[in-house]
């Protein structure tokens, strides 16, 4: 009895739509999400409230090309990777934003 072969465009509808529905539900949010966040890390300014990936809330002080200077209390400052930003606040904290 003869082995039945199954054709390579066979392989391609059944395995094209699932690449395709992978790819628009886990890859490309993740590509969108990174590019969000590498805009808003490029807008970073002075004054502005953040909260870094490991939980600290602060006020940046100061913009470097890699780093910011992030005002966590009164006199008490630390300077931090631009990565490590997770997100901007919408409004800056009263008790940091002096300066």
């Amino acid at each position: 009895m003869p082995t039945q072969t199954v054709s390579p465009v066979a392989y391609l509808f059944l395995w094209g739509p699932i690449i395709l529905v992978f790819y628009f539900l886990f890859i490309r949010p993740q590509q969108i999400k990174e590019r969000e966040h590498q805009k808003m890390l490029a807008s970073l300014q002075k004054n502005d409230a953040v909260v870094t990936s490991s939980g600290i809330h602060g006020v940046i002080t100061n913009v470097k090309e890699r780093t910011v200077i992030l005002r966590i209390d009164d006199n008490v400052k630390i300077e931090i990777e631009k990565s490590c930003i997770a997100y901007k606040k919408k409004e800056p904290e009263n008790n940091l934003s002096k300066d």
